[in-house]
């Protein structure tokens, strides 16, 4: 690469500045720190990519966990030139693809950032994927020394030094000056250099202004040169350890390159006034606008690269699980024959007479999905012996990754291997979900293909108590923009359900229970998204009672007790609950006296209110909804001692029934 690094740099310095300026708001001296160090990355050979073809599978990645240093993003591939001026002039504008943060909008972002402390953990995500893919390709993560107080950095430190992902190279931008004043740990290099390298992490510490350092700094992780620069060996130098991620510590000056802004608190955030903005193009000098950098591309790798991380890639052993007494370990998988499907699909033959735990089923229909899907790869916080993720484990160990218990990690890496094409299935207790429910918001942003499975859902999970039962995680995950919403109630519907969250692009999240509920449906019944299932009604019936999951089967015992009574129910398996079948909802309105919902969740944001919004417009319609959930503070417990506890169970419907009669 013959390109001028300085006089790229001042470039990507003045595009920060009168961008910001002419927004009247932003990030510029964010911006500025870190100017040198991508400076360097991007045109000098480092960073590897096509800009005319950025989905190449084989691109070097990169990442800005620093969100709010976007000026310096768009700003690099100005400087490329693939952003005019104009554009550039456009920052924070509406309509424009420069948004505050980096966006989908602008087509070289890998995924959304700005909700600080996520970019790494998309990072090992996208570093696997390339280990798995057996791809050359880098994977650059920028982060802010702010960010380094969010606990998901170092989940996503812990499980890339266990993977040995020396294709994932950090960048810590040490400006010392967060929001409102200095950082935790200010210029003290040396922490973090000590606490990444206890997390088995390679470190390099540079004076990120320097340009010479910065590019021995990359010549040690990425380019020819493989001895460490340092002095601790009498400048002989250290050897490259190949088998660890790497992160560049870099000591830099917030807002360098302007003076009356170079470590000065209260410009975090804040744009240069017209004048202001005078004085800085002074100090930084004449720059070249004509002037492009050339960004290197990548050779495609004519022989698979070996992958030495994930064991059973490497022909190791598996990694072995640690117990925790507060994730049961169920029985051994029984075997069941398949039937084929439609399109040569497998799908379990459950017999009729011997109920089947939802969370079991999913088991089953994930390890059949991994054998027709390539694509599908498997993540699990140290539950899978629980979310029966296990199964797929045991027969596609390549495509099994622990992620130990650190929800947040997974959320965050799962997104990376949704940004690369994968489909991750994500499993663990329903309630741990609720940990990363920010990098479960920020996947929708990036339009994610993710597919999320909470197991131990409700208090019917018995025995273990409050803090284990998931009750918020259908209202949380109703809330996130652009989900599905699944609560299968039997083996077949949970598998059936597995296919059709695949086969759907976008986020889906699937609840399933630990209690065994019985078969209710043939091998021949299709379960659409945004469907439901009427499975008891008549011309007679005085209310419907609408449920998902165990309290459908608890619906289905008041009905068969009432119709002892000669009082007719009807009866509807609400799987789908966002999208929600609207039409078989309001028709029951117009027909029954009372729409009665059962819940094993809280009140709010649930099943019951999924519902309540169906009805909405119907003002004209008598049909009252009544809402029987979780309200009281669950404990410890036999399971129907639980249900009955909460009023959820099928004595609690056939008195709400009658009390709808009278």
């Amino acid at each position: 690469m013959k390109n001028n690094i300085p006089e790229l740099a001042k470039l990507i310095r003045y595009y920060s500045l009168v961008s910001t300026t002419q927004a009247g708001s932003g990030h510029p001296s964010s911006s500025l720190s870190a100017a040198d160090l991508m400076a360097e990355l991007f045109f000098n050979g480092y960073f590897k990519t096509d800009l005319n073809n950025h989905k190449s599978p084989n691109n070097d990645r990169l990442i800005f966990s620093k969100g709010h240093a976007s000026p310096l993003f768009f700003s690099l591939y100005a400087a490329a030139g693939k952003v005019s001026e104009t554009e550039m002039l456009s920052l924070r504008k509406f309509g424009s693809k420069l948004e505050g943060h980096p966006t989908m909008e602008f087509p070289y972002t890998e995924v959304p950032t700005g909700s600080l402390g996520q970019g790494l953990s998309v990072g090992l995500g996208m570093a696997l994927n390339a280990k798995l893919d057996k791809l050359s390709y880098n994977t650059f993560v920028l982060l802010g020394d702010s960010e380094m107080a969010e606990g998901s950095v170092w989940e996503a430190m812990e499980v890339a030094s266990h993977y040995k992902l020396n294709n994932l190279i950090a960048i810590l931008d040490v400006n010392r000056l967060g929001q409102r004043g200095e950082t935790m740990l200010g210029y003290n290099t040396d922490v973090y250099e000590a606490r990444a390298k206890a997390f088995g992490w390679e470190t390099i510490v540079v004076d990120g202004h320097n340009l010479e350092e910065i590019e021995k700094a990359f010549n040690f992780v990425v380019g020819a040169s493989f001895s460490r620069p340092s002095s601790e060996t009498g400048g002989q130098g250290q050897p490259l350890q190949s088998d660890k991620p790497t992160m560049i510590i870099a000591k830099t000056i917030k807002g360098k390159g302007v003076s009356f802004m170079e470590d000065k608190d209260g410009w975090h955030g804040k744009a240069l006034s017209a004048d202001e903005l005078k004085l800085a193009l002074v100090e930084i000098g004449a720059v070249d606008k004509s002037l492009i950098g050339e960004v290197a591309k990548p050779k495609i790798p004519t022989t698979p690269s070996a992958y030495g991380g994930h064991p059973s890639l490497s022909g190791g052993e598996a990694p072995q699980q640690t117990s925790d007494i507060l994730r049961s370990s169920p029985p051994a998988k029984e075997e069941y024959p398949a039937i084929a499907g439609g399109g040569g699909i497998k799908f379990t033959d459950y017999p009729k007479d011997k109920p089947v735990a939802t969370r079991k089923a999913y088991g089953n229909a994930l390890a059949n999905l991994v054998d027709a899907n390539p694509n599908v790869v498997v993540l699990d916080a140290e539950t899978s012996n629980s979310t029966y993720a296990e199964f797929v484990k045991k027969n596609h160990p390549e495509k099994f990754f622990e992620m130990y218990i650190a929800e947040q990690n997974m959320a965050g890496t799962a997104l990376g291997f949704s940004a690369r094409g994968k489909i991750p299935f994500v499993s663990t207790f329903a309630a741990f979900l609720s940990r990363a429910f920010d990098q479960i918001r920020m996947s929708a942003l990036a339009h994610a293909n993710i597919k999320f499975i909470g197991s131990h859902a409700g208090v019917s999970i018995g025995e273990d108590g409050a803090s284990q039962m998931g009750l918020e995680e259908i209202a949380m995950f109703r809330a996130v923009s652009g989900s599905v919403v699944l609560y299968p109630s039997d083996a077949v519907s949970t598998e059936k359900l597995v296919w059709e969250a695949a086969k759907h692009n976008g986020n889906v999240y699937i609840q399933t229970t630990r209690k065994e509920t019985p078969i209710l449906y043939g091998s021949d019944e299709e379960f659409p998204i945004g469907g439901s299932k009427t499975l008891k009604s008549s011309d007679s019936d005085v209310a419907t009672v609408i449920g998902a999951g165990v309290t459908l089967h608890e619906a289905l015992a008041a009905y068969e007790e009432l119709k002892k009574e000669g009082i007719n129910i009807r009866v509807i398996d609400l799987y789908s609950i966002k999208p929600i079948d609207v039409e078989t909802i309001k028709k029951a309105a117009q027909e029954t006296r009372a729409i009665i919902t059962v819940e094993d969740n809280h009140h709010e944001g649930g099943l019951g209110e999924a519902v309540l919004f169906c009805l909405a417009e119907l003002a004209k319609i008598q049909a009252p909804v009544h809402i029987l959930c979780v309200h009281k503070e669950p404990h410890s417990g036999k399971p129907d001692e639980l249900l009955a506890f909460e009023e959820i169970d099928k004595n609690a419907i056939i008195n709400k029934v009658k009390e709808v009669l009278k």
